[in-house]
C-alpha cells in the first residue's frame, strides 16, 4: 500500500508541481492586489481633484458619473459602477462595447475598464483588465488571471485554464491526503514528521521543508486546494458534490442561459430603477449598508446590486456583501445571495473565496493567505529537488551496475572459453581411446 502512495505522491506532485509554484507565487501578492494596483497605478485610483480630506469640487454620484460617461462615449456600455466614490478616488468602471448597427458586431474597444474623476466626470484611464501584459498598469490584473487560469484560452467555449487549474486542485486536495498519510510512517517516531533538521542543512533540511512544513499547515493547504477546485468548478464539480450532502440554493445565473455577445438586447430598466428597488428591499431586509455598487450582465440580463461602504466593495471581512438580482427587462426580483443565510450548503459555498483570499478574517487573513502562498511554492520547489536528488541516485545506482556488469563480463568470457577448451580436450581424448 505505501509503495502505491509513494508513486501517487511522486507523480500527482510533478504533474502539479510547475502550476502551484505559479499560482502559490502569485497568491502571495495578489493577496495585496488592490494596494499594490494604486501603488503602481495612481491615475487609475487617486482622483485628479483630489485635495487633503476629499475633493476640490462636489463629487458626482457614481450613476450619474456612468449616464456622463456613455454619452461621451457611446460606444460603450458600463456594466459595473459605484454608487458612491470613496474619499479622494476615482470611480472605477467596467465596461463593455455596444453593437455597431452597421455590422451587428460588438465595436472595437481595446478596453474593459476606466477610472473616472467624480467631480470633472474625465476618464482619467483605462486599461484592459487581464490583458498579457506585464506594463505597469496590467501587471497586477495579470498576475490576478495567471493566478487561476494560466492566461489559457477558451477553445470551443471551454476555457481551458479554468479547466486546467480546476483539476489542478482537484490532484491537490487529493494529494493533500496521500502526503499526509506518507509523512507518518509509524505512530513511534511521529515527532520527525514536526521537526526540521535547521543544523545540518542540505538535502535533510530539503526533505524535512517538505514533509514536515507540508505536516504543520496541512489544513490550510486543503483548504486552499478545496476551494481552488470551488472558484474554478463550482457548477461542474463543487455544487454537485455538496447537493449530496445538503440543498443548495441556486444562483441567478443557474436558472439562465447566457447568449452571445452579438445577440445581447439593451436593458428595458435603468441602473437608477433598480438601484432603487434594491435599495427599498434592502431597507426591508434590514441591510444597514447603502446600496454600493450595480453590475450588468448583458449576456444574462441580469442586474446585480452590492450592498457596502464606500471604499468595501471587495467585502474586506465575514462571508462578504450582500446582493440582489433583477431581470434588466422586466425588473422582476431573480434571486439574492445574504451572506450568513441559507442551507448549510449555501453557507458552505458563501465561504469559499473568503476563506480561499483569507477575507473572511480581515486582514490577518490576507497576510495567512500571503505567507501561505510562499509556502506553497516552497513545498512545489522542494518536492521537485527531492525527486531530482533520487533520480539521480537511481540513475547512479544503474550507471554502476551496467559498470560492474562489463567488468565482470572479460572474466565471465574468458572462463568460458577455457571451459570449452577443456570440454574440447576432454572429448579428443575420449575418440582416440575408442578408436
Amino acid at each position: 500500500m505505501r509503495v502505491v502512495l509513494v508513486l501517487l505522491h511522486r507523480w500527482f506532485g510533478l504533474g502539479v508541481a510547475v502550476f502551484l509554484f505559479i499560482s502559490g507565487a502569485t497568491g502571495a501578492i495578489i493577496s495585496w492586489d488592490h494596494e499594490l494596483d494604486a501603488l503602481l497605478n495612481p491615475t487609475l485610483f487617486h482622483a485628479g481633484s483630489a485635495v487633503a480630506g476629499g475633493f476640490s469640487g462636489t463629487p458626482r454620484p457614481g450613476l450619474e458619473l456612468a449616464n456622463i460617461v456613455e454619452a461621451k462615449e457611446p460606444t460603450l456600455r458600463v456594466t459595473y459602477v459605484l454608487t458612491e466614490s470613496e474619499p479622494g478616488h476615482t470611480i472605477p468602471m467596467m465596461v463593455e462595447p455596444r453593437l455597431d448597427p452597421a455590422t451587428g458586431k460588438p465595436y472595437a474597444l481595446g478596453y474593459n475598464q476606466i477610472a473616472v474623476d467624480p467631480v470633472s466626470a474625465d476618464i482619467q484611464g483605462r486599461r484592459m483588465w487581464g490583458a498579457i501584459s506585464l506594463s505597469r498598469e496590467n501587471l497586477l490584473p495579470f498576475l490576478y488571471k495567471l493566478h487561476y487560469t494560466m492566461h489559457l484560452p477558451e477553445v470551443g467555449g471551454i476555457e481551458l485554464g479554468i479547466w486546467l487549474m480546476g483539476l489542478v486542485g482537484i490532484v491537490w486536495a487529493l494529494d493533500c491526503f496521500i502526503a499526509l498519510w506518507l509523512s507518518f510512517p509509524n505512530w513511534k517516531s511521529w515527532r520527525k514528521s514536526f521537526a526540521f533538521r535547521w543544523k545540518e542543512g542540505g538535502h535533510k533540511l530539503n526533505f524535512d521543508l517538505h514533509r514536515s512544513g507540508g505536516v504543520w499547515v496541512w489544513i490550510l493547504l486543503l483548504i486552499l486546494a478545496v476551494t481552488s477546485v470551488s472558484m474554478n468548478l463550482d457548477r461542474q464539480v463543487m455544487r454537485p458534490i455538496i447537493k449530496v450532502f445538503s440543498t443548495v440554493t441556486p444562483t441567478a445565473f443557474d436558472t439562465r442561459v447566457p447568449v452571445a455577445a452579438d445577440k445581447v438586447a439593451q436593458p428595458k430598466i435603468t441602473r437608477e430603477q433598480v438601484v432603487r428597488m434594491a435599495s427599498e428591499e434592502g431597507r426591508r431586509r434590514g441591510f444597514e449598508v447603502p446600496a454600493g455598487g450595480v453590475f450588468y450582465s448583458s449576456m444574462f440580463g441580469l442586474y446585480g446590486v452590492g450592498f457596502f461602504a464606500p471604499g468595501n466593495d471587495h467585502g474586506d471581512i465575514g462571508l462578504g456583501n450582500a446582493w440582489l438580482y433583477y431581470d434588466a427587462a422586466t425588473g422582476k426580483p431573480e434571486g439574492a445571495k445574504i451572506p450568513g443565510t441559507g442551507s448549510a450548503g449555501d453557507l458552505f459555498m458563501q465561504a469559499q473565496f473568503p476563506l480561499h483570499s483569507g477575507r473572511i478574517l480581515g486582514v490577518p487573513g490576507r497576510i495567512l493567505i500571503s505567507l501561505m502562498g510562499a509556502m506553497v511554492a516552497m513545498l512545489s520547489v522542494t518536492g521537485v529537488a527531492i525527486w531530482l536528488r533520487k533520480r539521480q541516485a537511481r540513475v547512479r545506482q544503474k550507471i554502476k551496475a551496467m559498470e560492474q556488469a562489463r567488468a565482470a563480463a572479460p572474466q565471465v568470457t574468458a572462463k568460458a572459453k577455457a571451459e570449452a577448451r577443456d570440454e574440447g580436450n576432454a572429448g579428443g581424448g575420449q575418440s582416440a581411446s575408442l578408436s
